[in-house]
C-alpha cells in the first residue's frame, strides 16, 4: 500500500523564474525507510515541507500530493498532523514545554486525545526512544541528540503513519546522530512507520530501502543504496 505518492510536482517561490521543483513524481510505500539527499539549495526541504500543509512554503504549485490514496488537499489540518509527523533540523524549534513529557503531550492534547490515552500515548512514546528516564527533567538539561529524540517522541505520541525528518542530525555530534537514526530505524522496523528522511551524512544512507538523490530541483537518480552508489 502506498504512503505518499507525488505526480508531477513543481514549485516556485514568489518573485523567483527558476523552479525551486520541476516536475518531480515518486511514491513511498507504507512501511519503507526513504531517503533524499542532494546538495544544499536543491529542494529536499521544499518537497517535504508540501507534505505538511502546516509548514508549506508560499508559492506557485502543480501537480498532485496524494497520502494514503487520497489527495492530501483532502485532508484537513487536524488529520494531516494526526498522519504526518514532521520532525526539524533544531529540535529547539519544536520542543515548547519545561518539562519532557509535558512536550511530549501537548501535540495529542491539542487533537483532542483523552488524558489516559495521552498518559499511555507520552510513556509508549518516550520508551520507544528510551528517553522515558527523563520524562521529569527540563528539555535544558539534555543533550542535543536527546532533544531532538524528545522531538520525535512528540511526534510519535501522535500515532502518525508516515514521519519526516529533515536533517535531524545536522547539528549534533557523531553520539547524538547515532542516537537519533537508531530511534528512526526502531520505529521503521519495530512500529512499521514510514520514514522520509533527508540527510548530508552518507553513512546514514546504507539503513535506507530507498534513495532519492536530487540536483536542481529534480529527481536525478533513485534505487536501493547499492544502485545509487
Amino acid at each position: 500500500m502506498e504512503s505518499v505518492r507525488i505526480e508531477n510536482l513543481s514549485f516556485t517561490y514568489p518573485n523567483k523564474t527558476v523552479k525551486a521543483l520541476d516536475n518531480i513524481s515518486f511514491t513511498v510505500n507504507q512501511g519503507e525507510f526513504v531517503l533524499l539527499c542532494g546538495k544544499s539549495g536543491c529542494g529536499k526541504t521544499t518537497l517535504l515541507r508540501l507534505l505538511k500543509s502546516s509548514l508549506a512554503p508560499h508559492g506557485e504549485i502543480s501537480g498532485n500530493i496524494y497520502f494514503n490514496g487520497k489527495p492530501l488537499a483532502d485532508y484537513d489540518t487536524k488529520e494531516q498532523a494526526s498522519g504526518i509527523g514532521f520532525v526539524m533540523q533544531n529540535p529547539d524549534n519544536q520542543i515548547v514545554a519545561t518539562i519532557v513529557e509535558e512536550d511530549v503531550a501537548f501535540a495529542p492534547e491539542n487533537l483532542g486525545v483523552e488524558p489516559a490515552e495521552i498518559r499511555r500515548r507520552v510513556d509508549d512514546a518516550l520508551k520507544a526512544v528510551k528517553m522515558y528516564d527523563y520524562r521529569k527533567h527540563a528539555p535544558t538539561q539534555l543533550s542535543g541528540g536527546q532533544k531532538q529524540r524528545v522531538a520525535i517522541a512528540g511526534v510519535i505520541a501522535m500515532h502518525p503513519k508516515c514521519i519526516i525528518l529533515d536533517e535531524p542530525t545536522a547539528m549534533l555530534d557523531p553520539n547524538g546522530r547515532k542516537d537519533v537514526i537508531r530511534a528512526a530505524r526502531a520505529l521503521n522496523q519495530v512500529e512499521g512507520i514510514t520514514i522520509i528522511l533527508i540527510t548530508h551524512y552518507m553513512e546514514e544512507v546504507i539503513y535506507a530501502d530507498k534513495v532519492y538523490v536530487m540536483d536542481g530541483g529534480k529527481v536525478v537518480m533513485q534505487g536501493n543504496p547499492k544502485s545509487v552508489f
